[in-house]
C-alpha cells in the first residue's frame, strides 16, 4: 500500500510543470545567488575589474550558454531526476554515474551554502537594529559570530525556509516563491545601485568596473572567468537538468537559455555597480576576498547616511539571492528521492533537509567553534567548497558537454535549434567547451598553476 501511495505521489509530481515565465524566473533564481553578489565582486577585484568583467561575459556567452542549453535539453528529454536524465535521454547505463554525480554535488553544496545564507539573515537583522554598527571592529565581530553557536541556529532557519518552499511543489512552491522574490530582488538591486553610484567618490569605482585595462589579464584570469561563468549559471550541479524535466514541450529552450543568461548577467552587472562604487567611495580595496561582504562593506554602510537602513537592504538582498538558489539545490535530491524510493514530496523534503543540515553542522563548527576540524590547512567548510566548486562542478559540466556533443542522438530535436545554430552549438560542445572546461578542472583542482 505504501509503495502504491509513493508511486501515485511520484506520478502526481511528474505531472507538475512550470509555466513558461515561471520556469525562466526559477532558473534565474537558481543562478542569481551568493556567487554573483559575494564571489563575483571579490574575484573581479582580484583580477583587475572591467577587463575581467568583459572576459566573464565572453565566457558566459560562448561557453556557458551552450552548456546551459544542453543541460535543459537533456532534462526535458529525460523527464526524470538528475540521476536518470542521461539514461532516459538515450544514454547507456555507463552514464548512470554521471547522473548520480549531479545529485550528490548539489546536496553537498547546499550543506554549506545554507550556512552562508544564515549569515546573511543574521546580518540583515543586526544591520536594521543598529547592533552591527555599534562596534567598528567588523573583522573581530565577524570572527566572534562564526566562532559561536548562532551560525548553526541561522543555518537551521535558512534550511527551514528552503524546505518550506520546496515542500509546496514545483508550481505551488518553487515557481510562486521566485515570482515574488525575483521582482523584489530587482527593486532592491536598483535602490542600492542608485545609492552606491551617487556616493561621493563613487565614480572611481564605476571606472574600475566599466573601463577595462586588458594589460592586467592573465591566463589564470581567463580560467577563473570561465569557472565563474559555470558557477553563476548553476551548471554541472543537476539543477538545470531537474528544472528541464519540468518544462513544457512548447517552451523554446533557446529563448529560455538567452533569458536566463541575460538575467544572470544583468544581476552581476548591477551587483558590480553596488559593490565597487561603495568600496571606492570609502577607500576600501576591492580585492579583499570573501571578507569583502561581511567585513569591509559594513564599515562602508556605517559611514554613510541611513547606513543601517541601506545595510539592512543589502543583506536582505543577499538573503533572497541565497534562498532562491538554496531552493533549487534542494529540489535536485528531492526529485531523485521521489523517483528512486517512491517517497512523497513531504517525506523527501524533511528527511533530506534534516540530513543536509546535520552534514553542514561540522562545516559551520570548523570556522571557529572547533578549529581542530581542519585538514591540510583548510577548515572542513573550505574543503566542502573546494571539492564541490572546483572538482565536482567542472567535472559535471565536462560530462554534459561530452554526452551532448558525442553520444546523444536526440540532441537536434531536443535543443530545437535551426540547422545553422545547431551546427554552431554542436561544434562548441564537441571541440571548444570540453577543452576549456577540462583546463578549468585542472586549474581549480590545483593540477596546473600559473
Amino acid at each position: 500500500m505504501n509503495q502504491q501511495k509513493g508511486q501515485q505521489s511520484l506520478l502526481t509530481e511528474k505531472k507538475e510543470r512550470f509555466s513558461n515565465s515561471g520556469f525562466i524566473l526559477a532558473a534565474i533564481g537558481s543562478s542569481v545567488g551568493l556567487g554573483n553578489m559575494w564571489k563575483f565582486p571579490y574575484i573581479t577585484g582580484e583580477n583587475g575589474g572591467a577587463a575581467f568583467f568583459l572576459l566573464f561575459i565572453v565566457c558566459l556567452v560562448l561557453i556557458g550558454l551552450p552548456v546551459l542549453l544542453a543541460e535543459l535539453a537533456i532534462g526535458r528529454s529525460g523527464r526524470g531526476s538528475a540521476a536518470t536524465s542521461f539514461i532516459r535521454a538515450g544514454g547507456g547505463k555507463g552514464w548512470k554515474a554521471a547522473g548520480i554525480l549531479q545529485v550528490i554535488a548539489p546536496f553537498l553544496i547546499l550543506s554549506f551554502y545554507v550556512i552562508v545564507a544564515g549569515w546573511t539573515l543574521q546580518y540583515a537583522v543586526v544591520s536594521f537594529n543598529g547592533q552591527l554598527f555599534s562596534n567598528t571592529d567588523y573583522a573581530g565581530e565577524f570572527g566572534s559570530f562564526i566562532s559561536g553557536y548562532m551560525p548553526i541556529v541561522w543555518q537551521g532557519v535558512a534550511m527551514l525556509i528552503t524546505a518550506a518552499v520546496v515542500i509546496l511543489g514545483v508550481s505551488g512552491g518553487i515557481e510562486k516563491f521566485n515570482k515574488v522574490l525575483i521582482p523584489g530582488l530587482v527593486v532592491l538591486l536598483i535602490v542600492l545601485m542608485i545609492r552606491a553610484v551617487t556616493l561621493p567618490g563613487s565614480s572611481a569605482g564605476v571606472s574600475f568596473f566599466l573601463k577595462p585595462d586588458f594589460s592586467v589579464l592573465t591566463a589564470e584570469s581567463a580560467l577563473v572567468a570561465l569557472g565563474h561563468a559555470f558557477f553563476s549559471l548553476s551548471l554541472g550541479m543537476g539543477i538545470l537538468l531537474t528544472y528541464g524535466s519540468y518544462v513544457d514541450k512548447n517552451q523554446s529552450l533557446g529563448t529560455a537559455t538567452l533569458a536566463i543568461g541575460a538575467g544572470d548577467l544583468l544581476y552581476a552587472f548591477i551587483a558590480g555597480l553596488i559593490i565597487f562604487p561603495t568600496t571606492f567611495s570609502f577607500g576600501i580595496a576591492p580585492d579583499q576576498g570573501p571578507s569583502l561582504i561581511f567585513v569591509a562593506l559594513p564599515a562602508a554602510f556605517s559611514a554613510m547616511p541611513f547606513g543601517a537602513f541601506f545595510g539592512g537592504l543589502f543583506f536582505i538582498l543577499l538573503a533572497i539571492a541565497a534562498l532562491t538558489s538554496a531552493v533549487s539545490l534542494l529540489e535536485v535530491p528531492v526529485s531523485y528521492a521521489m523517483e528512486r524510493w517512491n517517497w512523497s514530496r513531504p517525506r523527501a523534503v524533511w528527511i533530506l533537509s534534516l540530513v543536509c543540515f546535520l552534514v553542514g553542522v561540522p562545516s559551520a563548527m570548523s570556522l571557529g567553534m572547533f578549529p581542530e576540524l581542519t585538514f591540510g590547512g583548510k577548515a572542513l567548510f573550505d574543503w566542502m567548497d573546494f571539492i564541490t566548486s572546483n572538482i565536482m562542478l567542472p567535472l559535471g559540466g565536462l560530462l554534459i558537454t561530452i554526452f551532448a556533443g558525442y553520444f546523444w542522438k536526440g540532441a537536434a530535436d531536443a535543443a530545437g535549434l535551426n540547422a545553422r545554430w545547431f551546427r554552431i552549438w554542436l561544434f562548441t560542445l564537441r571541440y571548444v567547451a570540453p577543452v576549456l572546461v577540462f583546463l578549468v578542472l585542472l586549474h581549480t583542482s590545483g593540477i596546473i598553476k600559473f
